[in-house]
């Protein structure tokens, strides 16, 4: 008796394979090893429920409602997204303009950012961060609107103006932000201007990152000049920041309004530069038109989302 006990003990403390475990025993037992990963992170989670995921989820919810703030929301099913689209014009004027700002700005600036941090990424350290801060201010000044709005005032005192009346091109004045001609062009061109932010920070980060080995070791296997590098070697190390570039591009597209808001005001003449968010703001924080806006929000989202997917495909394409 006492040899089958002694037997059945080391079997008894033998660990328990995951083979032995379901899926959820396994991950509680990993959970319980690592609990004080989980409560570090636990701030960020309950930060990032609170004011990121929750408000989308709600936000779509209130999109298939009529919700004034004041009175309980009413069901309305698919009655706000049909007014969009039959109903209100102004809504596809939007989505017209912010397709335009988001087709230009959006590749752009990614194009754009990424250009000029490899180019800055060559220079030496203490020339490389004053030129990075040249850079980047731009997109941190607030004086930037007034610095376009005095280049193109609508009187003989805007710079603009100034210049092509004494070269004797034009007789008066021209309402630049007031004349549905100019807006769209002028407002593109300031967005470029602020676009080198925090994609263009992370790009220089990456950039900084590249092992240099692996530049020799390219050489060794054929590579025979900087293109072919930027292709195979440096584009696939940053992925994660280039990812990362895409995502803060999109969202600087479509998200495209307040630049439009401070040089032309709200709404901008003739509808000339209305985007999506101007359409947002307007039913959201004036008509206080939840529901509606609410399904303007929905919609918005979901092109980011669907214009982010497409980036994660072509830049899974790179270095291939």
């Amino acid at each position: 008796m006492s040899q089958n006990t002694a037997a059945a003990t080391p079997e008894s403390k033998k660990p328990v394979s995951r083979k032995d475990m379901t899926m959820a025993q396994w991950t509680i037992k990993e959970m319980k090893r690592n609990y004080i990963g989980y409560v570090m992170l636990a701030p960020f989670y309950i930060l990032f429920l609170t004011f990121t995921i929750l408000p989308v989820v709600l936000s779509v919810v209130l999109s298939f409602t009529t919700f004034n703030m004041l009175e309980p929301p009413v069901f309305v099913f698919l009655d706000n997204y049909i007014r969009l689209f039959l109903d209100d014009d102004i809504f596809l004027l939007a989505v017209k303009n912010t397709f335009i700002f988001a087709a230009i700005t959006g590749p752009v600036s990614y194009l754009l950012s990424f250009l000029v941090a490899w180019f800055i990424n060559e220079l030496p350290p203490k020339i490389r961060a004053i030129v990075t801060l040249v850079f980047y201010a731009p997109s941190i000044s607030g004086q930037v609107y007034t610095i376009w709005a005095t280049l193109f005032s609508g009187d003989s005192y805007g710079w603009v103006n100034g210049w092509l009346m004494q070269l004797g091109f034009i007789a008066e004045p021209i309402q630049f932000f007031q004349n549905a001609t100019y807006v769209m062009p002028l407002c593109i061109v300031v967005a470029l201007w602020t676009s080198l932010g925090t994609a263009f920070l992370s790009f220089i980060a990456g950039l900084q990152t590249v092992d240099k080995s692996l530049y020799e070791a390219a050489a060794v296997d054929g590579i025979k000049n900087r293109w072919q590098e930027l292709w195979y070697i440096t584009l696939p190390v940053m992925k994660p920041q280039l990812m990362f570039g895409a995502v803060m591009a999109i969202t600087g597209s479509f998200g495209f309004g307040g630049i439009v808001t401070a040089l032309c005001g709200f709404p901008s003449v003739d509808y000339a530069a209305h985007t999506i968010m101007h359409h947002l703001e307007d039913y959201g924080g004036q008509r206080f038109e939840v529901g509606y806006s609410s399904a303007i929000a929905t919609i918005l989202f979901f092109m980011m989302v669907g214009a982010n997917a497409l980036i994660k495909k072509l830049l899974s394409k790179v270095g291939q």
